[in-house]
């Protein structure tokens, strides 16, 4: 979460699959196949496989769910036992491990040419070290429900870059107001009317500037990073994004957060299943749905993410929701959805409903 998307789930900027499961754990809208959420510009509609697909969607789509929706449980089971950095590190480091034996398994190879390279640093970071790193310390402080809802709100945000003329996607009537009304929602989920009582304001802050990153990273990726030119593959440029993001974070956790003075076991487990699951399988099952689906339907799991991680963080860490919480997220889900709503293309004909109401 999503990105990642961290987690990690955001027409919205829609990404070249280039990124990685992360999202967002949550990928938002027109999200990239190989996203983050990443989130996960341009998401392909291939073909599926020869002979059919061996699962149905609808199992990947619930799959895709779950996975993205306990990332975040996995990020605050994390946190109990290690750094919030440990915790980064140690998913790009499973996520990576998962693509690389993929990538070798099918004999693909990474990008080549110092310029594409640039490219997926400067997308790593955004779409990968920056929100899992600022996901796993919000967590310290608020919970992994909050984060969850938090990370719904990546496709304002891109609603937002529009708004800047920082995105190809230009804003309508219909999308401004989706982009209040989401963010009266998030007003909402932290109860600002009574003075955001119960929720550390910096923990919120920060998972919202998470969710930003994933936004601005898409926009990023759709400008500068598309698979052709690159010869590289789709699962090529992920891996190579993702490798890109390990050694940022490797360079940079031995001088904030040291090494762990210990493993413990299930924090350890969970950072392994947040990084194997969260961030490496999570694109591989993405990428399979998107190619089954489109990038349309496939990027619908945005919208169960929240309530999965909703309903992880109560039965299982005894979180509290107030009435706000589920009430703030409903808000947000049905502002993000405007956000993502296109007009009909011209010459698109119109349907017998439509054409009586119009004649109405």
């Amino acid at each position: 979460m999503m990105a990642s998307r961290h987690r990690y789930g955001m027409k919205t900027p829609t990404v070249t699959p280039t990124t990685s499961a992360a999202v967002s754990p949550a990928a938002p809208a027109k999200a990239p196949a190989a996203l983050a959420p990443s989130a996960p510009p341009g998401a392909p509609a291939a073909s599926p496989p020869a002979g059919g697909p061996r699962l149905d969607w609808r199992l990947k789509f619930a799959a895709l769910a779950l996975i993205w929706g306990f990332s975040f449980l996995f990020i605050k089971v994390g946190t109990e036992g290690f750094a919030p950095l440990h915790v980064t590190l140690g998913r790009m480091v499973f996520g990576t491990l998962v693509l690389a034996v993929v990538l070798l398994v099918k004999r693909e190879r990474l990008p080549r040419g110092g310029r594409h390279w640039a490219h997926l640093a400067v997308a790593a970071f955004l779409l990968n070290a920056l929100p899992f790193t600022l996901f796993a310390y919000a967590e310290l402080s608020i919970s992994s429900t909050l984060a969850g809802i938090m990370n719904a709100t990546t496709p304002l945000w891109a609603m937002v870059l529009s708004l800047g003329a920082l995105s190809d996607d230009r804003p309508t009537r219909r999308r401004v107001a989706g982009l209040g009304l989401g963010f009266l929602g998030v007003l909402t989920v932290l109860g600002a009317w009574q003075g955001f009582d119960g929720i550390d304001p910096a923990g919120a802050a920060m998972a919202l500037v998470a969710s930003a990153s994933y936004a601005v990273g898409w926009a990023y990726v759709r400008r500068f990073l598309t698979s052709a030119g690159t010869g590289a593959s789709h699962l090529g440029l992920s891996t190579a994004q993702l490798l890109l993001g390990t050694v940022q974070l490797a360079v940079v956790t031995p001088l904030f957060a040291g090494v762990p003075s210990g493993l413990p076991v299930l924090p350890l487990l969970s950072v392994v299943a947040l990084g194997a699951l969260g961030t490496g399988a999570a694109f591989l099952v993405q990428y399979g749905l998107v190619a089954e689906v489109g990038p349309t339907t496939a990027t619908m799991v945005t919208y169960f993410v929240p309530v999965i991680a909703a309903a992880a963080g109560v039965a299982l860490l005894g979180e509290h929701l107030g009435w706000n919480v589920p009430a703030g997220a409903l808000i947000v889900l049905a502002g993000a959805a405007l956000t993502q709503s296109r007009p009909r293309a011209a010459g698109t004909p119109r349907t017998p409903r439509t054409a009586r109401r119009l004649r109405a």
